[in-house]
């Protein structure tokens, strides 16, 4: 017995000839709309995610330290908060690190890729950790868009000028996305060096093992007159260094040292994997564990 057909509206309208549909709106990635997450009920939701399991997850697996927030003091409205980028749990270490004042108003540019690959992974990223797309890939213009109209209205941005997680441990070149944002908004680049991750939960790794971090930040840089992208990029990634130096060692010493520009450099030695490996040195151990307390929400 052949069953009838089924006609519209039970089934999908038929098309004339000679007409063009228009193209599907995409619900992921690069086209994939956050402004649903900015809206009240979502900001309230994430604050509770925040300083609640977030925060109790990476004091838990991080227990992280702090340094340099004084010199953000006199800092005021929005920024743009540039850090080195060794693993997923970075974003979560930085909303749980960066000050109040800019905390609950700050997106993060997120792999459109990765974190908004579909419909569920989208939402959470957006929903959890405020992230907006951003194509990592290739020049974007909607990408650049998005997140400059964002800090017109006020928001503050943070992002990974790497473009992605290091594969070896050691860091990878800046790219210009903070730099350009900064003059085109005519926002201040808080620089962010960040240690330990990468031996907590890093590329490759199945599962994080609990370790310590610590985050430093530096004083806030503006492009000076006439300063191209490059060359502003270029500034942003050597104070990341002079803060990786001043992890490292102290900050007389690394002040010294980015004077003389003797910092040493986040991407390594150009050298075959083996010997970048060796040169990490005890940076690929993974420290003693610090006595915890409770953390204060």
């Amino acid at each position: 017995m052949r069953l009838p057909l089924l006609k519209f509206p039970l089934s999908a309208p038929t098309r004339p000839a000679g007409v063009e549909l228009l193209p599907v709106a995409r619900r992921s990635g690069a086209d994939y709309d956050t402004e649903w997450a900015r809206r009240p009920l979502s900001r309230y939701a994430r604050l509770l995610m925040v300083e609640g399991p977030i925060r109790l997850g990476v004091h838990a697996l991080a227990s992280p330290e702090r340094a340099g927030l004084d010199r953000l003091e006199g800092l005021e409205g929005p920024a743009i908060f540039a850090a080195n980028h060794h693993s997923h749990l970075d974003a979560p270490l930085l909303l749980t690190s960066v000050p109040d004042r800019w905390r609950h108003r700050l997106v993060v540019a997120a792999a459109a890729d990765y974190f908004f690959g579909n419909r569920i992974t989208s939402a959470a990223s957006a929903l959890a950790i405020g992230a907006i797309p951003i194509e990592r890939n290739r020049i974007e213009r909607r990408s650049a868009d998005r997140a400059a109209a964002l800090i017109v209205r006020g928001w503050s941005l943070l992002i990974f000028p790497e473009g992605g997680r290091s594969t070896d441990g050691w860091g990878q070149g800046h790219r210009g996305g903070a730099a350009y944002l900064s003059l085109r908004c005519s926002v201040p680049v808080v620089p962010i060096h960040i240690e330990g991750t990468g031996r907590i939960f890093g590329k490759g790794d199945k599962r994080p093992r609990p370790g310590t971090s610590r985050v430093t930040f530096g004083a806030p840089l503006h492009p000076v007159a006439g300063e191209h992208a490059t060359r502003f990029a270029g500034r942003i990634e050597a104070a990341v260094a002079t803060l990786a130096d001043e992890a490292a060692t102290d900050w007389w010493s690394a002040r010294r040292r980015a004077a003389k520009g003797e910092s040493p450099s986040l991407t390594g030695p150009e050298l075959a994997s083996w010997r970048r490996s060796w040169a990490l040195g005890d940076r690929r151990r993974r420290p003693t564990r610090r006595q915890t307390t409770w953390p204060r929400i």
